[in-house]
């Protein structure tokens, strides 16, 4: 594959003010894209990725900058998604910070960042900011739409806006909705951020002692021991010391997890906005397939008209495999056609990120 660079379109036309659930509207407003492999004569092996809470629009490929795609092992010639047959697309989210339009972007009608000034916004909302850009690549039908833990949600959200423009869905490592306990890690998460004094309010854009780097080491290191299951952490660190393997008798690091886990949230802060991931989590918080059905998930998915894959991971205790197999269930109760495969995955959570077995196989039998 030929090195990726980001593409990116303003859509700064009188009508292409978005109206967002939270009664704002947002314009202009940019998205950061890319794309992979050839979109065919008939425009019909398009295939629309959702990236997680942290990713960006760099799925696969070296890009110009030297990065690699966060899901190499998954996308290009001759893998799960082939990019010799279809054409694939993946989106920087709203809100997030690799591109597209969030509180770090220039507010037009200030010249500074938007800081605090950016509208809350929710997972619909971001899946409304890529209709246009579908629009704008002349692709009406979309031959599927993936996405695993947020970017599941997303998923949903859009065969929820949009059911006819797909027939297949894969939603891997999610939930219809975020339970109470998933909820309050982002609380405490954002908790964190906002106590940074670093923080102000969310207006450290400008400020000469940077953005609140301590606040989201902090949130990164919450969020990532979600991502892992207690056994796959007992295996890499048990209670293993660093050092000389003795106690210090200090609040400093004593244990190899504690530095396995200030070294996750170090780097987090060096690549990652602060107020993006209190705007992402809040709309992670906010969504529910079913909201719009008082609860009900078959009637939710009684209103789709897609065919689901899902996909979810024997370990995975953020969005276990019994809520994948309630929404198979749901949509199979609705008449749609869903198949649920729990695959044995120690890591937990972030399996689908690295384990390239079986749901290749799964994968790419859903899109033939």
């Amino acid at each position: 594959m030929t090195a990726q660079r980001t593409l990116f379109h303003t859509f700064d036309a009188p009508g292409d003010a978005l109206a967002l659930d939270g009664g704002q509207t947002l314009a202009p407003y940019t998205v950061a894209y890319q794309t992979w492999g050839t979109l065919n004569a008939d425009r019909s092996n398009a295939i629309l990725i959702f990236h997680a809470l942290s990713g960006d629009s760099h799925v696969a490929g070296v890009h110009e900058d030297g990065r690699t795609g966060w899901w190499d092992l998954m996308v290009g010639p001759g893998l799960a998604f082939d990019t010799d047959r279809f054409f694939i697309i993946c989106a920087n989210v709203l809100g997030g910070c690799k591109g597209s339009t969030g509180s770090g972007s220039m507010n037009p009608a200030t010249g500074k960042p938007y800081g605090p000034d950016f509208p809350v916004i929710t997972l619909h909302d971001m899946v409304r900011a890529q209709r246009p850009l579908l629009r704008l690549l002349g692709i009406e039908k979309l031959h599927a739409v993936k996405g695993a833990s947020m970017g599941g949600m997303v998923a949903l959200a859009f065969v929820q806006l949009y059911p006819e423009m797909t027939d297949r869905v894969i939603v891997m490592a999610a939930a219809h909705a975020n339970h109470a306990q998933a909820i309050a890690w982002n609380k405490i998460g954002r908790r964190a951020i906002m106590n940074d004094p670093l923080w102000r309010g969310g207006n450290y854009y400008d400020s000469p002692e940077g953005p609140p780097r301590h606040g989201l080491a902090v949130a990164r290191m919450i969020g990532h021991v979600t991502y892992i299951s207690e056994g796959a952490m007992d295996r890499k660190f048990g209670r293993s010391l660093q050092g000389d393997g003795k106690e210090s008798y200090t609040f400093g690091v004593d244990y190899s997890v504690e530095s396995y886990l200030a070294y996750q949230g170090s780097l987090f802060h060096q690549r990652f906005d602060a107020n993006s991931y209190l705007y992402i989590t809040r709309a992670i918080d906010y969504f529910d397939f079913s909201a719009k059905t008082d609860g009900d998930l078959t009637a939710a998915f009684a209103q789709t008209q897609a065919r689901y894959l899902f996909l979810s991971y024997d370990a995975d205790w953020l969005y276990s495999p019994e809520r994948m197999e309630a929404m198979s269930v749901a949509a199979r109760a609705a008449g749609r056609e869903a198949v649920h495969h729990k695959i044995h995955a120690p890591l937990g959570h972030d399996a689908f990120l690295v384990q390239k077995e079986p749901q290749t196989e799964l994968i790419r039998e859903f899109l033939d």
